[in-house]
């Protein structure tokens, strides 16, 4: 046998081991638990972190405020410190049928603080002490109107601490028709949902534009300032909530949708690379693993399939051939959950060489100093 058939072998049995023995990453259907509503709703605080987001707060802001909650809750808008009018923007928005609205603007940045989760203490600390739930949501999010309801119900009937939905990115563009749905099945590769939703697991995500935490959960874990430093908030805030004896939940969304556009590769190649390192703990022994593990996985089964055309060996062929159906197979899930064509699933080895190089790139802007930068600042 030749090395290049057992490579190709190797990444066909990863395949396998991926689709049948990992959590069932790639299925789409862990949505809300089932739910009723509670015998008495719970007081909310919504907290939206916000900086430099007049684009977007004229199609977010008013579907947040519009939420059809039947108990009270009210929206506390962190303005960090903006520089293109998001505070008066979003004051401007404020409906008087809808919730009540809050805009605030926090202390100058300390620190060994993120500048959002700055913001987010300081919307909760504001929220004071009455509120049972908060949810900690983006200023791109658009929720439907029953989303809060819903994940009030839902922890309410499961005995949830944290519930987390992954909002459907947009995907109108054709770069975003190209990477989005890779994005969110990667993340699920990382983090099967399924696994981070059983108590006992060590794994634990979240999705930082949708999650509503039980403020004693959140207290129990050690409030945001835990998590102050954390670039990748939404799986540091699980864990810490995990950690601390609480049940999270994370799942696809249903009517929780982001309107935030990346027209531009270079738009989607900033948004991966920012945080990319820092998942890896800015380990250079965790990336070069990284880099072969996606060749092995994502770029080996269609080289093999090729190669081994080309020179007439058909076992080699076959291996990667195998090994391709399977991860396009896996991948046709999330093209369907964003309505895109499934024959779309056959450009995964591409889309994963544009994520691989984004991955290469957070490094490198790292040891430049320039890594995790967002917004005029850099952590």
């Amino acid at each position: 046998m030749t090395v290049l058939l057992w490579i190709a072998l190797l990444s066909l049995l990863v395949w396998l081991w991926l689709a049948c023995c990992h959590g069932l990453f790639w299925r789409t259907d862990v949505r809300l638990p089932a739910r009723r509503a509670p015998g008495r709703w719970p007081q909310v605080a919504i907290v939206v972190p916000a900086r430099d987001e007049a684009e977007v707060l004229p199609v977010s802001l008013p579907a947040l405020l519009a939420q059809k909650y039947p108990g009270r809750a009210r929206v506390i808008l962190v303005d960090d410190h903006s520089g293109d009018g998001t505070g008066a923007l979003a004051a401007a928005l404020a409906s008087p049928g809808g919730l009540e609205l809050t805009v605030t603007t926090p202390p100058p940045l300390p620190p060994g603080w993120t500048g959002k989760l700055w913001a987010l203490r300081h919307g909760v600390e504001l929220a004071g002490p009455d509120p049972e739930y908060l949810l900690l949501t983006d200023a791109d999010i658009a929720h439907g109107p029953d989303s809060l309801a819903e994940l009030v119900a839902a922890a309410e009937t499961a005995g949830l601490d944290l519930v987390s939905q992954m909002a459907r990115l947009r995907t109108e563009s054709g770069w975003e028709r190209l990477i989005v749905p890779a994005f969110v099945y990667f993340f699920a590769q990382l983090y099967p949902f399924r696994r981070s939703n059983r108590p006992g697991s060590r794994t634990a995500a979240a999705a930082g534009g949708c999650s509503l935490v039980r403020r004693e959960a959140l207290e129990r874990a050690g409030g945001v300032a835990a998590i102050r430093g954390a670039v990748i908030d939404d799986v540091s805030l699980a864990r810490a909530v995990k950690s601390a004896g609480g049940r999270i939940w994370l799942g696809l969304a249903e009517q929780v949708d982001s309107v935030r556009p990346y027209p531009r590769l270079a738009q989607l190649w900033r948004m991966v690379s920012r945080s990319a390192y820092a998942q890896l703990r800015h380990s250079p022994l965790l990336l070069a693993g990284t880099v072969l593990g996606l060749v092995l996985v994502y770029l080996v089964p269609p080289a093999a399939t090729v190669v081994g055309l080309a020179i007439g060996d058909w076992a080699v062929a076959a291996a990667g051939g195998a090994a391709w159906a399977l991860m396009a197979g896996t991948f046709v899930p999330m093209l369907r959950y964003y309505r895109l064509p499934a024959p779309g699933a056959l450009l995964l080895p591409f889309t994963a060489s544009l994520y691989l190089a984004m991955t290469v790139d957070s490094a490198v802007q790292h040891w430049r100093g320039r890594g995790a930068a967002w917004k005029g600042r850099t952590y």
